[in-house]
Protein backbone atom coordinates (compact mmCIF):
# COMPACT_ATOMS: atom_id res chain seq x y z
CA UNK A 1 0.00 0.00 0.00
CA UNK A 2 1.40 3.48 -1.11
CA UNK A 3 1.07 6.86 0.82
CA UNK A 4 0.63 10.58 -0.48
CA UNK A 5 2.23 11.65 2.72
CA UNK A 6 4.78 11.04 5.45
CA UNK A 7 4.84 13.37 8.24
CA UNK A 8 6.59 13.74 11.77
CA UNK A 9 4.75 14.70 14.81
CA UNK A 10 6.92 15.57 17.94
CA UNK A 11 7.10 15.56 21.22
CA UNK A 12 6.78 18.65 23.92
CA UNK A 13 7.94 19.65 27.22
CA UNK A 14 6.79 22.31 29.31
CA UNK A 15 9.69 24.11 31.08
CA UNK A 16 7.91 25.74 33.75
CA UNK A 17 3.79 25.29 33.08
CA UNK A 18 2.00 27.84 35.77
CA UNK A 19 -1.38 26.82 35.59
CA UNK A 20 -4.19 29.53 36.88
CA UNK A 21 -7.20 29.06 38.97
CA UNK A 22 -10.57 28.07 36.82
CA UNK A 23 -12.16 30.97 34.53
CA UNK A 24 -15.63 31.34 34.48
CA UNK A 25 -15.89 29.47 31.59
CA UNK A 26 -14.09 26.38 32.78
CA UNK A 27 -10.94 26.93 31.08
CA UNK A 28 -7.46 27.10 32.61
CA UNK A 29 -5.16 29.96 31.64
CA UNK A 30 -1.18 28.64 31.55
CA UNK A 31 1.69 30.38 31.33
CA UNK A 32 4.68 28.38 29.97
CA UNK A 33 7.43 27.51 27.33
CA UNK A 34 6.84 24.74 25.11
CA UNK A 35 9.75 23.17 23.03
CA UNK A 36 9.34 20.56 20.53
CA UNK A 37 11.71 17.42 20.55
CA UNK A 38 13.57 15.03 17.70
CA UNK A 39 11.41 12.13 19.47
CA UNK A 40 7.88 11.84 17.50
CA UNK A 41 5.34 10.03 16.13
CA UNK A 42 4.64 9.43 12.20
CA UNK A 43 1.74 10.01 10.21
CA UNK A 44 1.18 8.53 6.63
CA UNK A 45 -1.66 9.56 4.83
CA UNK A 46 -3.02 8.59 1.64
CA UNK A 47 -6.29 9.85 -0.41
CA UNK A 48 -9.43 7.65 -0.44
CA UNK A 49 -12.11 8.02 -2.60
CA UNK A 50 -15.36 8.27 0.24
CA UNK A 51 -15.43 10.89 2.06
CA UNK A 52 -14.69 9.43 5.79
CA UNK A 53 -11.41 9.68 8.30
CA UNK A 54 -9.95 6.25 8.55
CA UNK A 55 -7.00 5.77 11.19
CA UNK A 56 -5.24 2.37 11.66
CA UNK A 57 -2.44 2.58 14.50
CA UNK A 58 -0.62 -1.09 15.21
CA UNK A 59 0.59 -0.13 18.76
CA UNK A 60 -2.40 1.32 20.88
CA UNK A 61 -6.42 1.04 20.36
CA UNK A 62 -7.31 4.40 19.37
CA UNK A 63 -11.10 5.74 20.79
CA UNK A 64 -13.43 5.92 17.86
CA UNK A 65 -13.13 9.86 17.62
CA UNK A 66 -9.67 11.39 18.37
CA UNK A 67 -7.26 14.10 17.35
CA UNK A 68 -7.30 12.60 13.95
CA UNK A 69 -10.62 11.91 13.60
CA UNK A 70 -11.44 15.50 14.97
CA UNK A 71 -8.69 17.27 12.77
CA UNK A 72 -10.30 15.08 9.40
CA UNK A 73 -13.68 16.49 10.68
CA UNK A 74 -12.80 20.05 11.57
CA UNK A 75 -11.18 20.11 7.93
CA UNK A 76 -13.79 19.07 5.71
CA UNK A 77 -16.10 22.12 7.57
CA UNK A 78 -13.64 24.72 6.82
CA UNK A 79 -12.40 23.49 3.34
CA UNK A 80 -15.69 21.84 2.22
CA UNK A 81 -13.02 18.78 -0.01
CA UNK A 82 -14.48 15.73 -1.33
CA UNK A 83 -12.07 13.52 -0.18
CA UNK A 84 -11.22 11.15 2.46
CA UNK A 85 -8.20 9.63 3.97
CA UNK A 86 -6.68 6.78 5.21
CA UNK A 87 -4.43 7.55 7.87
CA UNK A 88 -1.71 4.62 9.27
CA UNK A 89 -0.44 6.16 12.67
CA UNK A 90 3.11 4.90 14.11
CA UNK A 91 2.65 5.54 17.85
CA UNK A 92 5.83 6.43 19.80
CA UNK A 93 5.00 9.27 22.26
CA UNK A 94 3.02 7.30 25.38
CA UNK A 95 -0.38 8.44 26.13
CA UNK A 96 -1.08 10.54 29.01
CA UNK A 97 2.54 10.97 29.01
CA UNK A 98 2.37 14.76 29.04
CA UNK A 99 4.01 15.08 25.66
CA UNK A 100 1.13 16.42 23.42
CA UNK A 101 1.39 13.46 21.38
CA UNK A 102 -2.32 13.56 20.60
CA UNK A 103 -2.74 16.95 20.24
CA UNK A 104 0.94 17.12 18.16
CA UNK A 105 -0.60 14.09 15.64
CA UNK A 106 -3.33 16.38 15.14
CA UNK A 107 -1.43 19.15 14.17
CA UNK A 108 0.77 17.21 11.70
CA UNK A 109 -2.31 15.34 9.73
CA UNK A 110 -3.39 19.30 9.41
CA UNK A 111 -0.19 20.06 7.85
CA UNK A 112 -0.75 16.77 5.58
CA UNK A 113 -4.12 17.49 4.51
CA UNK A 114 -3.18 21.01 3.49
CA UNK A 115 -0.58 19.38 1.33
CA UNK A 116 -3.09 16.69 0.05
CA UNK A 117 -5.92 19.37 -0.97
CA UNK A 118 -3.19 21.96 -2.43
CA UNK A 119 -4.70 24.36 -0.32
CA UNK A 120 -2.68 27.48 1.80
CA UNK A 121 -2.86 26.69 5.62
CA UNK A 122 -2.77 29.99 6.66
CA UNK A 123 -2.99 31.03 10.22
CA UNK A 124 -6.59 31.56 9.89
CA UNK A 125 -7.50 28.06 8.78
CA UNK A 126 -4.90 26.45 11.09
CA UNK A 127 -6.70 28.41 13.90
CA UNK A 128 -10.24 27.66 12.64
CA UNK A 129 -9.10 23.72 13.26
CA UNK A 130 -6.90 24.31 16.16
CA UNK A 131 -10.31 25.65 18.20
CA UNK A 132 -12.13 22.20 17.29
CA UNK A 133 -9.48 19.82 18.20
CA UNK A 134 -7.94 20.89 21.75
CA UNK A 135 -5.55 23.81 22.92
CA UNK A 136 -2.50 22.41 22.56
CA UNK A 137 -2.59 21.73 18.70
CA UNK A 138 -2.07 26.10 18.88
CA UNK A 139 1.43 25.50 19.69
CA UNK A 140 2.50 22.61 17.01
CA UNK A 141 0.63 24.76 14.55
CA UNK A 142 2.70 28.76 15.30
CA UNK A 143 5.82 27.50 16.98
CA UNK A 144 7.62 27.12 13.95
CA UNK A 145 8.17 23.19 13.94
CA UNK A 146 6.45 23.44 10.28
CA UNK A 147 9.07 26.01 8.87
CA UNK A 148 12.32 24.66 10.49
CA UNK A 149 12.01 21.45 11.95
CA UNK A 150 12.16 22.31 15.83
CA UNK A 151 9.82 24.47 17.41
CA UNK A 152 9.97 26.88 20.30
CA UNK A 153 7.49 29.34 21.99
CA UNK A 154 5.66 31.54 25.23
CA UNK A 155 2.35 30.48 25.61
CA UNK A 156 -0.73 31.39 27.33
CA UNK A 157 -4.18 32.17 27.43
CA UNK A 158 -5.38 28.70 27.61
CA UNK A 159 -2.78 27.75 24.92
CA UNK A 160 -4.18 29.43 22.22
CA UNK A 161 -1.99 32.29 22.65
CA UNK A 162 1.68 31.29 20.60
CA UNK A 163 4.70 33.40 20.03
CA UNK A 164 7.12 31.64 18.56
CA UNK A 165 11.23 32.55 20.09
CA UNK A 166 14.33 30.64 18.97
CA UNK A 167 14.59 27.16 20.35
CA UNK A 168 18.02 26.09 22.20
CA UNK A 169 20.10 23.61 20.41
CA UNK A 170 23.19 23.25 22.91
CA UNK A 171 20.67 21.00 25.24
CA UNK A 172 19.89 17.43 25.48
CA UNK A 173 17.04 15.53 26.81
CA UNK A 174 16.34 12.30 29.64
CA UNK A 175 12.85 11.39 29.36
CA UNK A 176 11.58 8.93 31.75
CA UNK A 177 8.43 7.31 31.24
CA UNK A 178 7.36 6.35 34.66
CA UNK A 179 4.39 3.65 33.05
CA UNK A 180 1.65 5.99 34.68
CA UNK A 181 -1.43 7.14 32.67
CA UNK A 182 -2.14 10.72 33.78
CA UNK A 183 -5.21 12.36 32.08
CA UNK A 184 -5.31 15.80 31.48
CA UNK A 185 -9.05 15.88 33.04
CA UNK A 186 -7.94 14.04 36.32
CA UNK A 187 -4.59 16.62 36.64
CA UNK A 188 -6.37 19.67 36.53
CA UNK A 189 -8.84 18.70 39.19
CA UNK A 190 -6.21 17.86 41.36
CA UNK A 191 -4.86 21.30 40.55
CA UNK A 192 -8.49 23.15 41.44
CA UNK A 193 -8.78 21.44 44.60
CA UNK A 194 -4.88 22.17 45.99
CA UNK A 195 -6.28 26.10 45.07
CA UNK A 196 -9.30 25.14 46.71
CA UNK A 197 -7.61 23.99 49.84
CA UNK A 198 -4.59 26.33 49.81
CA UNK A 199 -1.87 23.55 49.13
CA UNK A 200 0.31 25.30 46.98
CA UNK A 201 1.14 27.90 50.19
CA UNK A 202 0.77 25.68 53.12
CA UNK A 203 2.57 22.45 51.32
CA UNK A 204 4.02 22.96 48.03
CA UNK A 205 5.25 26.39 48.57
CA UNK A 206 5.41 27.04 44.93
CA UNK A 207 6.49 29.89 43.14
CA UNK A 208 6.90 30.99 39.64
CA UNK A 209 8.85 33.53 37.61
CA UNK A 210 7.04 36.64 35.83
CA UNK A 211 5.67 35.17 32.56
CA UNK A 212 7.93 38.66 31.30
CA UNK A 213 11.10 36.73 32.49
CA UNK A 214 10.81 32.85 31.34
CA UNK A 215 12.20 34.13 27.65
CA UNK A 216 15.20 35.13 29.61
CA UNK A 217 15.17 32.82 32.12
CA UNK A 218 15.29 29.80 29.17
CA UNK A 219 18.36 30.95 27.54
CA UNK A 220 20.02 30.85 30.51
CA UNK A 221 21.67 28.73 32.18
CA UNK A 222 19.91 25.50 33.27
CA UNK A 223 21.02 24.91 36.61
CA UNK A 224 19.93 28.40 37.53
CA UNK A 225 16.40 27.63 35.82
CA UNK A 226 13.31 29.11 38.44
CA UNK A 227 10.73 27.21 36.43
CA UNK A 228 7.89 25.13 38.13
CA UNK A 229 5.41 23.25 36.83
CA UNK A 230 1.87 23.33 38.90
CA UNK A 231 1.08 19.97 38.08
CA UNK A 232 4.34 18.48 39.80
CA UNK A 233 3.20 18.50 43.09
CA UNK A 234 -0.46 17.05 43.15
CA UNK A 235 0.67 14.48 41.08
CA UNK A 236 3.59 13.27 42.57
CA UNK A 237 1.22 12.87 45.86
CA UNK A 238 -0.91 10.57 44.22
CA UNK A 239 1.47 9.11 42.28
CA UNK A 240 5.07 8.37 43.92
CA UNK A 241 6.45 6.80 41.26
CA UNK A 242 6.76 10.21 39.55
CA UNK A 243 8.51 11.58 42.37
CA UNK A 244 10.81 8.62 42.52
CA UNK A 245 11.65 9.32 39.04
CA UNK A 246 12.21 12.92 39.34
CA UNK A 247 14.84 12.26 42.45
CA UNK A 248 16.92 9.48 40.67
CA UNK A 249 17.11 11.76 37.07
CA UNK A 250 18.42 14.85 39.32
CA UNK A 251 20.73 12.28 41.01
CA UNK A 252 22.29 11.02 37.83
CA UNK A 253 23.54 14.45 37.20
CA UNK A 254 20.36 16.41 35.17
CA UNK A 255 20.43 19.96 35.35
CA UNK A 256 17.59 20.92 35.51
CA UNK A 257 13.97 18.44 35.37
CA UNK A 258 10.88 18.24 36.32
CA UNK A 259 7.67 16.74 34.97
CA UNK A 260 6.12 17.72 31.74
CA UNK A 261 2.71 18.82 30.98
CA UNK A 262 0.29 17.07 32.94
CA UNK A 263 2.23 13.95 33.31
CA UNK A 264 3.31 11.50 33.91
CA UNK A 265 6.62 12.03 31.47
CA UNK A 266 9.82 13.10 33.73
CA UNK A 267 12.19 15.06 31.91
CA UNK A 268 16.26 16.35 32.79
CA UNK A 269 18.22 18.80 31.06
CA UNK A 270 21.94 18.05 30.47
CA UNK A 271 24.60 20.29 29.07
CA UNK A 272 25.71 18.05 26.61
CA UNK A 273 24.95 14.59 24.70
CA UNK A 274 27.13 12.43 26.27
CA UNK A 275 25.90 13.60 29.84
CA UNK A 276 22.30 12.69 28.82
CA UNK A 277 23.86 9.49 27.16
CA UNK A 278 25.63 8.60 30.79
CA UNK A 279 22.55 9.26 32.31
CA UNK A 280 20.15 7.06 30.40
CA UNK A 281 22.55 3.91 30.75
CA UNK A 282 22.04 4.52 34.80
CA UNK A 283 18.11 4.88 34.62
CA UNK A 284 17.38 2.00 32.03
CA UNK A 285 18.25 -0.15 34.81
CA UNK A 286 15.27 0.69 36.40
CA UNK A 287 12.95 3.09 34.22
CA UNK A 288 11.94 3.22 30.49
CA UNK A 289 13.70 6.17 29.15
CA UNK A 290 14.99 7.66 26.04
CA UNK A 291 17.17 10.52 25.11
CA UNK A 292 16.26 13.57 22.64
CA UNK A 293 17.09 16.76 21.36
Amino acid sequence: MSFDVCVKAPAKVNIGLKVLKKRADGFHNIESIFQTLDFSDELHVRRIPQKECIVRCTQMQLPLENTLTKTYSAFCSETNIDFGIEVLLDKFLPAGGGLGGGSSDGASLLKGLSDLAEIQLTDSLADAVAEKVGSDVFFFLHSGFFQKGRGCALVSGRGEVVKAIEPRTDLSFLLIFPGIHSSTKEAYSLVDQAYESGLYESKYKVSYPDFSELKRLYYGFAGAWKFTNSFTPVLIDKYPLIGAALKDILECGADWADMSGSGATVFGVFKSDAAAKEACLKCQKKWKCVVAH
